[in-house]
């Protein structure tokens, strides 16, 4: 009888770890469509991506990749949970479990690799410096950074491309982006490092900076994805579907001009 009770619950055990197995392997998709809401974390301060503006009196967050997650979330048949947070807890809020996935202008990097799958790029845009107006004769060249302060957002590829690409320069990071721009344009900083998408439209607004003709290398950082946690096959591929469809029709561009426009009219 005691010998047939231990087959017993020697059985129920391996059936209850094999079940928290299948639970901990359980695909994000399955939840979020179960659940009819997909949880994104993003840090909108990094215009025309993500953004905030005051529509009809209230503030909002607006932005290409806003729209673009809001397109995929429809076509998925949910709604989408904005978390609201600073560039750098993005990654980790999607990595404890906060969020189901992370979408912020993001780069691919081979740390960042490590603890997510990546969806197919959804849009390039290449590295510049922008600087003062005032100091345009100072800054032609790499070399002319040497002892410089030059500021990126934290925990952005930008942080790495100053220290690799403008080695003798003075790395300053700094969490809000918007506050690099209003450190350059006071003179506190001699300049920064961020996509070109995103320098034209501060530059626009803000007569007294330029984007240094300084080329920067080219990297495969440029290109923006969407960050899943690994183990998320099926999330990643439905992810993939949307972006491929929005690519190719021309939406996502057309997402991005018309969220430059609108940044250009928000930010100071």
């Amino acid at each position: 009888m005691k010998k047939g009770m231990k087959v017993v619950l020697a059985g129920l055990v391996l059936f209850l770890l094999a079940a928290c197995g299948n639970e901990e392997k359980a695909d994000k998709l399955d939840t979020i469509k179960e659940e009819g809401v997909i949880k994104v974390a993003t840090s909108p301060d990094y215009a025309p991506f993500g953004f905030h503006t005051t529509i009809d009196g209230k503030d909002k967050i607006v932005g290409a990749d806003i729209e673009m997650v809001e397109a995929i979330a429809k076509k998925m048949g949910v709604k989408v949970d904005w978390l609201d947070m600073s560039f750098n807890a993005v990654l980790a809020a999607a990595k404890e479990g906060k969020a189901d996935i992370a979408v912020s202008a993001i780069s691919v990097t081979s740390e960042r690799e490590q603890s997510f799958d990546f969806t197919t790029d959804y849009y390039t845009s290449p590295q510049v410096i922008v600087i003062n107006k005032q100091n345009a004769g100072q800054f032609t060249s790499i070399d002319s950074f040497a002892g410089k302060q030059v500021g990126s957002q934290k925990g952005t590829i930008q942080e790495n491309i100053v220290k690799e690409q403008l080695k003798d320069a003075k790395l300053v990071s700094i969490e809000k982006l918007p506050n690099i721009f209003l450190e350059v344009k006071n003179g506190s900083l001699d300049g920064l490092v961020v996509e070109k998408t995103v320098a034209d439209a501060y530059v626009n607004q803000n007569p007294e900076l330029m984007i240094a003709n300084i080329p920067l290398k080219s990297m495969k950082e440029d290109s923006l994805c969407i960050a899943v946690p690994k183990g998320n096959e099926k999330l990643v591929k439905e992810l993939n579907k949307q972006i491929k469809e929005m690519k190719e029709d021309g939406t996502i561009e057309k997402m991005v001009e018309k969220n430059n426009q609108l940044a250009q009219k928000a930010v100071d």
